[in-house]
């Protein structure tokens, strides 16, 4: 049998480098060969609770070593991880514990409330991380797995319905941490990486933590985002790697205007959703680093693409697939097979290669609706360039069509942002009874600044075709965030549109 276990991950650097610190949340400070112990012994206690090769296991944990304990003792003990995000309530969370089939839910003590919920709700039982393992003789070897074995059940957002269950398997996980610690990034031992991304998050869990276990750095938690207290923790830390979403990127900022030292970052990364460039050039500028704006899906492990070193950084582009992948535009209006168009063509987004999921759980209708001759069908609008430099122009779904025309809300959102007195800005498309859809941005000022909406309209008008500028602006303190920061478009559509349309 051919064996790949995810947990190999932070088995093999506790092997090479057992003394170097591997973890750091608060005061503590913990070595490769003490998270290593921890997760084979609470492996061994939850082999001892029944969980074995494919049991599945919920786990419910803000970013503490518990999380990083709890994911690696299952793996270890063969079980398949369902990461349930900390913000859910507890029905929310009882849909993904009981759609999974999880067996378990292993909770840190601070979300006992939500677990408890989801267990009355489920009739699964809950395990607190705390005590797991203590007083047990740690597991003398992690259970093999085979490559194609499900090592982690991802729930994608679920912007219409149900989410859905992404199947990732060990061969999957694993070689999205090899590349992005290696292929496209140049990781080392002496890199400190801020883990701020939620660990529930795949974004957060493969390029935060796997990827820095894989090279054998060192992840500095922060248990839930606060821009103030991330600046203070990374300078204090010494971090050199910074991985976020571009709203972290824009509350960072702001936190810099007042902040009486900045980290000393070698790169950083944004992905999960699209980079404003005025945001990315602000950036880069303020911290004297290169941000490489990078692209992916739950269902890709998630990077696929992304601004990379052996190509250079191309602004406004999410850059080239990484190793192994690839990523071509097809035929958006062709739905039963996939007809790659040629280069500069504007097409439906398609991926294949080592990171692409096993398919939905219990779902082979969706499963085949997404991969069709072996290609995965992202739902993403893009186009690539002459030099291969892929740009995505936005979600098939968010697409606004005004008077027959076709409006992409990031193009609008870019030109927006340009404007000095604009801090956040989302386009949404409302029903509108003379053009089928009207565009509408709602945008957060700068912080102590007046801006218009009249002026804003003036300024779409002045630099925007005339199919593609808002006729309406909402000014909001801020913009709806799901739990890995996503702006929440549909939140925002269901607040603006007219009572009476709805």
């Amino acid at each position: 049998m051919t064996t790949l276990s995810l947990a190999t991950v932070l088995a093999e650097p506790a092997r090479r480098w057992p003394d170097k610190v591997a973890l750091v949340e608060g005061e503590q400070r913990l070595t490769y060969a003490e998270v290593w112990d921890r997760a084979l012994r609470a492996a061994a206690d939850l082999t001892a609770k029944g969980v074995g090769p494919g049991t599945r296991v919920a786990l419910l944990a803000p970013n503490t070593v518990d999380f990083v304990v709890g994911y690696y003792g299952i793996l270890a003990a063969g079980g398949t991880v369902v990461p349930v995000p900390s913000l859910l309530q507890g029905q929310e969370a009882a849909f993904l514990v009981q759609h999974s089939g999880a067996e378990a839910v292993l909770h840190h003590p601070a979300l006992a409330p939500i677990a408890e919920h989801a267990s009355e709700l489920t009739g699964r039982p809950t395990w607190s991380t705390t005590g797991l393992g203590e007083g047990v003789e740690p597991l003398p070897h992690p259970v093999g797995r085979a490559p194609e074995d499900v090592a982690v059940i991802f729930y994608t957002s679920g912007t219409t319905g149900h989410p859905k269950g992404a199947l990732l398997t060990h061969l999957n996980m694993v070689m999205n941490a090899v590349v992005n610690a290696f292929d496209f990034g140049d990781l080392s031992r002496d890199d400190v990486v801020m883990g701020a991304l939620p660990l529930f998050h795949v974004y957060g869990q493969s390029v935060s933590m796997n990827t820095t276990f894989r090279a054998g750095g060192t992840l500095v938690l922060q248990p839930r985002f606060e821009p103030v207290s991330a600046l203070e923790l990374m300078v204090r830390e010494g971090c050199t790697i910074f991985a976020g979403v571009p709203t972290m990127f824009v509350f960072l900022l702001q936190a810099a205007e007042h902040a009486s030292a900045l980290p000393r970052l070698r790169y950083c990364n944004s992905g999960g959703a699209s980079l404003p460039v005025s945001v990315l050039d602000a950036f880069q500028g303020r911290f004297d680093t290169m941000v490489w704006e990078g692209y992916g899906l739950s269902e890709t492990s998630p990077v696929a693409t992304t601004n990379q070193p052996a190509f250079g950084q191309r602004p406004g582009s999410v850059g080239h697939a990484v190793w192994g992948v690839e990523v071509e535009i097809a035929d958006d209006t062709v739905d039963d097979r996939i007809v790659l168009l040629p280069q500069g063509s504007r097409g439906e987004i398609v991926i294949r290669g080592h990171n692409v999921f096993a398919g939905y759980l219990d779902d082979p209708e969706a499963t085949r609706a997404a991969i069709v001759d072996g290609w995965f069908r992202t739902g993403d609008i893009g186009t690539k360039d002459e030099d291969g430099y892929l740009f995505i122009v936005d979600r098939k779904k968010d697409l606004i069509i005004r008077g027959g025309f076709n409006v992409y809300p990031r193009e609008v959102e870019e030109v927006l942002m340009t404007h000095p007195q604009v801090n956040q800005v989302a386009v949404i498309g409302l029903s509108d009874p003379t053009r089928g859809e009207e565009v509408v941005a709602v945008v957060v000022p700068v912080e102590g600044e007046r801006v218009e909406p009249e002026d804003l309209l003036a300024f779409g008008r002045e630099r925007l075709a005339h199919h593609k500028y808002p006729r309406r602006v909402e000014l909001v303190d801020e913009l709806p965030l799901g739990p890995s920061m996503k702006v929440l478009k549909r939140e925002l559509r269901a607040r603006f549109t007219p009572k009476e349309s709805t």
